[in-house]
């Protein structure tokens, strides 16, 4: 199964360090039943997708919580065992938790299939929409505008090999 977890650039450069993403319980998304439904679509392409983007969002909300990060998300693409990444059935269909499971262990950053990370020019537009988010969350449409337009960004696909250059 593959999973894709949120982390920022410093979390990345500390993966790198130990070799692992973790400790556990690690919080990754993927595809899961209750993400099948809402997303309507039986491509896993574009079911992996829009895990990516779950997973995008909640590097964000890293990122929003820790002001001296870099404005820029980043999701590690891990593959793992069948069985070893639980949805949680209790918020399955909550909106907030989509493609949303838990990890119970540290994952070897040698199962990483792919490092998604942004662009230098998204920093501005990923600044903005953490500074918005707590706004966003409250109902403010021009902060969810804001929140949004970090999401127009495409994150980049980084090869493994390259985590030490993408945390210099």
């Amino acid at each position: 199964m593959r999973v894709y977890v949120p982390l920022t650039l410093s979390g990345l450069a500390a993966a790198h360090g130990a070799g692992e993403v973790g400790p556990g319980p690690l919080t990754a998304y993927a595809v899961t039943p209750g993400l099948r439904e809402w997303y309507v679509s039986d491509d896993i392409e574009e079911l992996e997708y829009a895990a990516l983007n779950r997973a995008a969002a909640a590097s964000l909300r890293m990122i929003a919580g820790s002001p001296d990060e870099v404005r820029r998300r980043v999701v590690v693409a891990l593959d793992v065992p069948d069985g070893s990444a639980v949805a949680d059935p209790d918020h399955g269909l909550s909106a907030a938790s989509l493609g949303e499971v838990r990890i119970a262990a540290a994952l070897p950053l040698a199962k990483a299939a792919a490092v998604h990370v942004d662009a230098d020019d998204a920093e501005k537009d990923v600044a903005a929409a953490a500074a918005a988010l707590g706004a966003a969350d409250l109902g403010d449409d021009d902060a969810q505008f804001t929140v949004d337009g970090a999401e127009d960004h495409e994150l980049l696909w980084f090869g493994v090999q390259e985590i030490p250059q993408l945390i210099r």
